[in-house]
């Protein structure tokens, strides 16, 4: 088992790289919600961004949110100093928490979509789209500077 613990900056090295994709694409996805609005239902520019969320959400995001979270889960337990009774922790897990239920969201909008029920309003994309950024910046700020 020495050997996992000897890998810790490379699984800390790929967990941060799974973050990126995963809100690269967290980021992109209600954009092209946004653009998908301002279609038809069934014209040919519709259809394009229905492949396009498809893809987004099952070739990047989804694999992406699972690496980081397989990555995370190896850091928690090779971690050579993880303080399970720290705030910061419990306050990045809160803000994965929210980072995900948010991601399912984006997934449920997405099959929304799909199947051309427009009930989404553009203007809750653009609220929508800020969501991600915050949390990233809220999670990063906690595991950098551990305020508490």
């Amino acid at each position: 088992m020495t050997w996992l613990f000897a890998l810790y900056p490379w699984i800390k090295a790929l967990h941060i790289a799974s973050v990126v994709f995963w809100m690269a694409g967290m980021l992109y996805l209600p954009r092209l919600f946004i653009y998908h609005l301002e279609t038809e239902p069934g014209a040919p520019d519709s259809e394009r961004f229905k492949r396009m969320e498809r893809r987004l959400l099952r070739v990047i995001i989804n694999p992406a949110m699972i690496a980081a979270f397989l990555f995370g889960g190896l850091l928690l337990w090779v971690s050579p100093s993880m303080d399970w009774a720290s705030g910061w922790l419990w306050g990045k897990l809160a803000g994965i928490a929210a980072l995900s239920w948010l991601h399912h969201l984006f997934a449920r909008w997405r099959k929304a979509l799909a199947d051309d029920v427009r009930t989404l309003s553009a203007r809750r994309c653009r609220l929508a789209n800020e969501a991600p950024a915050l949390l990233t910046l809220a999670i990063v700020v906690l595991v950098v500077v551990k305020p508490f």
